[in-house]
């Protein structure tokens, strides 16, 4: 890294500024717009279509156009410039990536693809894999939102949503390669007519990744969706979605490179068929039915020390979702929705060892229910105020009932000028291991969902004719029962997990946006976050989890992203993405007797730059043609997001694309 720029990391503040203000250096930002600004409708604040500026919910939504555009490829990547997110992953290409929203842990944020769930029971979701193919718009919701989503949504929900075809077709064919042997291709085609649209997509990508040996990557994605329309009373929307992973990787739980035969194996399938109908003018029916299955594999056939040893396991997680409501907009300035929801979910994991410690054969299946009962309303009872009060009652077979609320306020102080303010609570159950494990590690049956309460409140502020736009959002999240584990249970036989700890995050989410001046257009957000442990259980020492007065771990204190865009010539545009990521706690895993350790990670900067040149503009049936060129971390930043797994260092992808219609 080079003198200045280093310079400039140590004050992210005064670099970001400058950044902004530098002409002909910006790029294209990726969509990252407060509901402030947003034109189009959303649907994941309120499970129906409205306009973004008529809820109270901090709400972001990424344009998926935009993020092809920037070569971002990857869900995980686009969401590190939404404020308030953290995205961490351990490593390389498809290394296992995890997602925190306001300082909650990693399971606390519900993942949607066209309204169907895909996290696994108990909220665990690995983002490495899921890539933007096909993706018309990622909406993303921070808060609490069990009230319409139930169990895991106690941090926020992200929602994928599949591009729509309409007009005649469109074909469109990409590839891309760089550094680390990365290769990327991608077909699609949309299109559509009078009362009938589809998309579709393939693309397989592959990298040698970052280690010397053993680290190879290939994902292959497969997306479709098709829409139909009988007059303006029914409208029904069929998605699919299936992507397969394969993932090598050399190191062991320290981040040794150490392992020559080790790779897992993800296959999703996600299915979701969306039928809405107008039984009355103002009433409106709507259902949901989906299907999500992954298999997830794991296979290490390696010789450690002259001892042969290996490890395999297959898990093979179902769930099955019914969701209906109805939307009544009969009663004067006001709407109510009401509906039920049913998820069946069903794990069944196989594994097998031997090493050391002899020979082991581990098998369990589960399955259990979840009823869940919602009713919510808004209203205006005064011109320039809106309320919105939302319950549910969760009856699951497992732990029983559990209920959750939310309300919230929405007012408009002037045309450009709003506030807002909610209370809320939200809710996540065990995970089949947690609560069905059996082997070295048992589960225990009796476990309570993890639950939290989180206050907010925020200002939205419209400048320069709507050009330019200030947000600040303030929040405070309790977390409680959250399940610990334990190596020593109080007595022989004992389960391993049980509702001990609690936390508290608090924090503020800072935006400015330049919307549009001339040819430029860009941002800064911040994010301030602390989080403390308010209990920490019966696991007290230094290598804990959960230390009493510590902060959680992996969540920054500070983190800043600027970004900028900007049409340098007519057929040009090139743009810049500087990241800062402030210091945070982690554990520091060692092999026996060496013990776990507590670390602190340094703060970290990095630059990216994207340009997109117009070489062939498309005319009728002639097809464009456009080049691309991006570099990722160009100063070659040498950091980790997870302690002993290094990130990718500088990288540089080129790439063509062509579309006809």
């Amino acid at each position: 890294m080079s003198h200045r720029f280093a310079s400039a990391a140590r004050r992210p503040l005064a670099g970001l500024i400058l950044l902004l203000i530098l002409p002909g250096t910006a790029v294209r930002a990726q969509g990252v717009r407060d509901t402030v600004s947003l034109p189009e409708m959303v649907v994941t604040a309120t499970r129906y279509p409205v306009a973004p500026d008529s809820v109270a919910t901090t709400l972001t939504v990424l344009k998926g156009e935009d993020l092809r555009a920037q070569g971002i490829r990857f869900v995980g990547d686009a969401l590190r410039q939404v404020p308030g997110v953290q995205v961490v992953q351990s490593g390389s290409f498809g290394a296992t990536t995890s997602l925190f929203v306001r300082g909650g842990e990693s399971d606390y944020v519900k993942v949607l693809v066209d309204g169907m769930p895909v996290n696994d029971p108990g909220g665990a979701f690995d983002l490495g894999s899921l890539a933007i193919d096909n993706v018309e718009r990622i909406e993303i919701v921070r808060g609490p939102a069990s009230v319409l989503y139930g169990s895991d949504a106690i941090s926020g929900v992200v929602q994928i949503i599949t591009r729509k075809g309409a007009g005649s077709t469109a074909l469109e064919a990409s590839g891309e390669a760089g550094s680390y042997g990365t290769v990327r291709w991608e077909g699609a085609v949309r299109g559509g007519i009078s009362g009938f649209g589809w998309s579709g997509s393939v693309s397989r990508l592959t990298s040698d990744g970052i280690y010397p040996f053993n680290n190879n990557y290939g994902n292959t994605v497969a997306s479709a969706l098709l829409q139909a329309r009988a007059g303006t009373r029914t409208e029904a929307t069929l998605a699919v979605r299936y992507h397969d992973g394969t993932f090598d990787f050399p190191t062991d739980f320290t981040g040794a490179p150490v392992l020559h035969n080790q790779f897992s194996t993800e296959k999703v399938t996600t299915i979701s068929l969306d039928v809405s109908q107008r039984l009355a003018s103002q009433l409106k029916g709507q259902l949901l039915l989906g299907r999500n299955v992954t298999s997830r594999g794991y296979d290490n056939r390696d010789t450690l020390g002259g001892t042969a040893e290996f490890s395999t396991s297959l898990a093979t997680i179902t769930r099955r979702t019914v969701d209906a409501r109805l939307l009544f907009s009969g009663i004067p300035h006001a709407t109510v929705m009401g509906g039920a929801a049913f998820d069946d979910q069903h794990e069944e994991d196989v594994s097998s060892s031997d090493g050391p410690f002899g020979p082991s054969d581990d098998t369990f299946k589960a399955n259990r229910h979840n009823w869940g009962f919602y009713l919510q309303g808004s209203a205006q009872p005064v011109h320039r105020l809106e309320l919105t009060a939302g319950g549910r009652l969760d009856d699951n077979q497992r732990f029983g009932q559990f209920w959750t609320y939310r309300v919230a306020a929405l007012g408009f102080l002037s045309s450009s000028t709003r506030v807002r303010a909610s209370v809320g609570s939200g809710f996540k159950e065990p995970s089949f291991f947690e609560s069905f494990a059996t082997g070295f590690v048992i589960g225990n049956p009796n476990l309570k969902p993890e639950h939290s309460t989180n206050f907010e409140a925020g200002l939205e502020q419209d400048l320069a004719a709507g050009h330019i736009g200030l947000s600040l959002t303030g929040f405070v999240q309790h977390f409680r029962d959250l399940i610990q584990y334990t190596g020593a249970p109080p007595v022989f036989g004992d389960p391993n997990y049980f509702n001990v700890a609690a936390a508290r995050a608090s924090g503020l989410e800072a935006g400015l946006q330049v919307r549009r001046i001339g040819p430029v257009e860009g941002g800064v957000s911040y994010t301030r976050l602390r989080t403390l442990v308010t209990d920490a259980g019966f696991d007290t020492g230094p290598d804990a989890q959960f230390v009493g007065g510590q902060r959680l771990i992996r969540r920054p204190q500070d983190a800043v992203t600027a970004r900028v865009q900007a049409a340098v010539a007519a057929r040009l545009q090139v743009g810049a993405v500087l990241s800062y990521v402030g210091s945070r706690d982690d554990l520091r895993f060692a092999q026996f007797p060496d013990p776990t350790r507590r670390v602190e990670l340094p703060a970290y900067a990095t630059l990216d730059l994207s340009s997109r040149w117009t070489a062939l503009a498309p005319r009728g049936r002639s097809p464009g043609l456009w080049l691309s060129a991006r570099a990722e971390n160009l100063f070659d930043k040498r950091y980790e997001q997870v302690v002993n797994f290094p990130s990718r260092g500088r990288t540089i992808i080129v790439g063509l694309a062509t579309s006809v219609r």
